[in-house]
């Protein structure tokens, strides 16, 4: 039954919970122990209606006159979102970018284990990043067998992505995160998201010669 209930979610939905997930754990840091479909759309920028909807696939419809008890939404989301689970990553590309991402320590407290990190550069091999020994990218097959590698992240200049794309898929890498500036092309069985900041960017300087104030991202879907 639970594999049928994820199945029916909506991409649009998924996209969304990151958000509610993130107004939960603020909410649950202030000791709230529930929450009305009302403030969570508040605070996730959301209506309310859309709120309860997304909630109702993940079985969750709350109390009436209560809300949703804020620990367990929290639990049934996480879960979801396969956060439960220990999810080891490999980030390529060790310049500046990928230097942050391997510091980020949002990565730990979500479920995401920074498990290698590695480059084409031999002269950044052996150097020390939070924690650990860049490693050259010939070993990446080698890695992914070693830690069960979940998730690759891409940090490398446009020119290197695609091939270090086809890498990840040859070592049987079945999620990647690019923020490389480049449109990459990988298999079907391949789930591949892209954060480009300097679109990012371009949006903000457009509302900012406006003066108006930018908004959210659109979920997808």
């Amino acid at each position: 039954m639970r594999d049928e209930i994820r199945r029916r979610i909506p991409e649009a939905t998924v996209a969304r919970l990151p958000l509610y997930l993130r107004s939960l754990i603020e909410v649950a840091e202030a000791k709230v122990p529930t929450i009305s479909s009302e403030r969570l759309a508040e605070l996730a920028g959301v209506n309310a209606a859309k709120v309860r909807k997304d909630l109702s696939y993940l079985g969750s419809y709350g109390t009436r006159g209560v809300g949703y008890e804020v620990e367990y939404l929290l639990y049934e989301i996480s879960r979801e979102l396969g956060l439960t689970q220990d999810w080891p990553v490999v980030i390529i590309g060790i310049g500046n970018l990928g230097h942050a991402l391997a510091n980020y320590r949002g990565f730990t407290a979500r479920g995401f284990r920074v498990a290698a990190l590695l480059d084409a550069d031999p002269s950044k091999v052996g150097e020390p990043v939070a924690g650990l020994a860049v490693r050259p990218l010939d070993e990446l097959p080698e890695v992914v067998a070693e830690h069960q590698v979940a998730i690759g992240i891409i940090a490398t200049p446009a020119p290197a992505a695609q091939e270090v794309a086809d890498r990840l898929v040859a070592a049987g890498v079945k999620s990647i995160l690019n923020f490389a500036p480049a449109v990459l092309s990988v298999p079907d069985g391949v789930s591949l998201r892209k954060v480009d900041l300097s679109i990012e960017l371009q949006i903000l300087t457009f509302y900012q010669q406006r003066g108006d104030e930018a908004p959210e991202p659109a979920p997808v879907g």
